[in-house]
């Protein structure tokens, strides 16, 4: 007894003592290629008329949108902004543009970038008049996100303009860990996928800049990047202390970027993406659907990801202003989970539970998985894993290219 209570007077005693206080590391922040550009007074635009493609994700860290910074600051030669689609200022839907405008805030003139290429782009850089076009758009890590290729758009018209090329690098706010899903065949090019990468590729922009001029554009452009100091490849969007502005319309949250390379599938077949809801492309559902679906994706068990039986009523798109059931996505670890892998999933079983499953007719779907291996195997009763499966080989082919043009850790 008297050990014991002994060693309850020790251990209330050693509880009273004050531990000793931990020293840590504080993080660096994470700084954006746009604060690096800044602090370093311009130099990199110095003697320039600069332009910039950039929407309204082209933000400093306390909101103030780029394009009113740099025109207010005599350090630096403003004289164009390029709109991409949805707008410089973000007003319009998707497949829409802000079409040619002076901007009221600033009075610059506003070109509009979206649906042009080549020499038609090259054309507009050139009657801007500007000697470097600056690239600053927050991107989502989807080939078929299209800001990516007004990037490719615009890194090949600055070449045929002679034009400097500048890339400001921002995170990609699902991770940079690594490249997930098909890879585009050429013959399936188009404004949702130019060249062969994959589907979630894993990439900043400042990285697929480097990629495309050297696999893709025969090293032909001035390009210039500036990287972000902080970020690590690991890390998810809200890591990093930036603030996040939808970069369009249906990309309000980082988790809408973080399903979206699976569930934008479903915009080449006949059930609702989730448009025209508060939760695009994480509610997913067509008349007619019932708790089925939810239940045959649950059995599959899919790592870091439930699905839940739901129903709701688009106000615009598909099935507007009409009920329809289907499922919302709720990932739970997102470290575990596959958007790829799962987008397949769910296709296989609402085409197994759902007897109206269909196809866009412009089969659309080729398009957005790169080739129409996806749609054909689908079709012929294949499941997750043997399409999946199909994919592998030009997968691995494009992570070898990928790493040699990764700038972080």
């Amino acid at each position: 007894m008297r050990l014991a209570r002994r060693s309850l007077l020790a251990s209330a005693t050693m509880a009273a003592v004050p531990a000793a206080p931990v020293t840590t590391v504080p993080r660096k922040p994470v700084r954006t290629g746009f604060e690096r550009l800044s602090a370093d007074g311009y130099a990199l635009l110095s003697g320039q008329k600069a332009g910039i493609v950039t929407n309204p994700t082209g933000i400093t860290r306390d909101t103030r949108h780029i394009v009113d910074v740099m025109h207010a600051d005599p350090r630096v030669r403003l004289t164009a902004v390029f709109g991409p689609e949805h707008g410089f200022r973000g007003t319009a839907q998707a497949g829409g543009s802000e079409g040619r405008y002076d901007d009221p805030a600033t009075g610059l003139p506003v070109y509009d970038t979206y649906l042009k290429s080549g020499q038609p782009l090259a054309d507009v850089f050139t009657a801007s008049g500007v000697d470097t076009v600056v690239f600053d758009i927050q991107d989502v890590g989807a080939r078929f996100y299209t800001y990516i290729w007004t990037l490719y758009d615009c890194m090949e018209a600055a070449a045929l303009a002679g034009k400097r090329f500048v890339v400001l690098d921002r995170p990609n706010p699902v991770t940079g860990r690594s490249a997930l899903g098909p890879v585009l065949h050429r013959e399936f090019a188009s404004f949702v996928g130019r060249q062969p990468i994959a589907q979630a590729h894993g990439m900043t922009v400042a990285e697929l800049a480097r990629l495309f001029d050297a696999e893709f554009l025969g090293g032909r452009v001035d390009l210039e990047t500036v990287p972000m100091t902080g970020w690590r490849r690991s890390e998810f969007h809200d890591a990093t202390g930036l603030p996040w502005v939808p970069p369009s319309p249906n990309m309000p949250t980082p988790d809408t970027a973080l399903v979206y390379s699976g569930t934008c599938l479903f915009e080449g077949t006949n059930l609702s993406e989730g448009r025209g809801t508060t939760r695009p492309f994480e509610l997913l559902g067509a008349e007619g659907v019932d708790g089925r679906w939810a239940a045959a994706a649950n059995e599959l068990g899919l790592p870091g990801v439930r699905f839940r039986e739901a129903y709701f009523a688009p106000t615009f798109s598909k099935f507007q202003g009409r009920t329809v059931g289907g499922v919302q996505i709720h990932v739970h670890d997102r470290a575990a989970y596959d958007p790829v892998r799962t987008g397949i999933a769910l296709l296989v079983t609402a085409k197994r539970v759902w007897s109206g499953f269909g196809w866009r007719s412009d089969n659309w779907i080729d398009r957005l998985t790169g080739s129409a291996r996806v749609r054909t195997m689908i079709d012929a009763g294949a499941g997750t894993d043997e399409v999946a499966g199909a994919w592998q080989e030009e997968l691995t082919a494009f992570r070898r290219v990928r790493e040699e043009y990764l700038c972080y850790n």
